[in-house]
C-alpha cells in the first residue's frame, strides 16, 4: 500500500471505495435502512482504525471528515447530486 504521488491516499482507495459502495448497495436492495447501513460501516471503519493506527492518525481523519461537514462541502454534493468523497 504506497501513496500516491502526492501523498494523500492509498493507490487502492479507489478499489476499496469500490467495494463499499458495492457493499451499500446491497445492503440497500436488503431493505436496511441508511442510518443502519451507515452506522454499521462507521462502528467497522472506527474498529479497524483502532487496530491499525495509532490515536493522532485517526483523529486527523476524524478531523478532516469534520472539517468536509463544517465546510458544506457534503451540502454541495447533496444539491449536486454527486457521491460524497471517500475519507482518505
Amino acid at each position: 500500500m504506497s501513496l500516491d504521488p502526492q501523498g494523500a491516499a492509498p493507490e487502492d482507495l479507489s478499489h476499496a471505495g469500490s467495494v463499499t459502495d458495492k457493499a451499500i448497495e446491497y445492503m440497500m436492495e436488503q431493505g436496511i435502512s441508511p442510518i443502519s447501513i451507515a452506522s454499521a460501516l462507521l462502528g467497522g471503519a472506527l474498529g479497524l482504525m483502532a487496530r491499525t493506527m495509532e490515536d493522532p492518525a485517526i483523529a486527523r481523519v476524524l478531523r478532516s471528515a469534520l472539517v468536509s461537514v463544517e465546510s458544506g462541502e457534503l451540502q454541495e454534493m447533496r444539491q449536486q447530486g454527486a457521491e460524497p468523497p471517500r475519507a482518505g
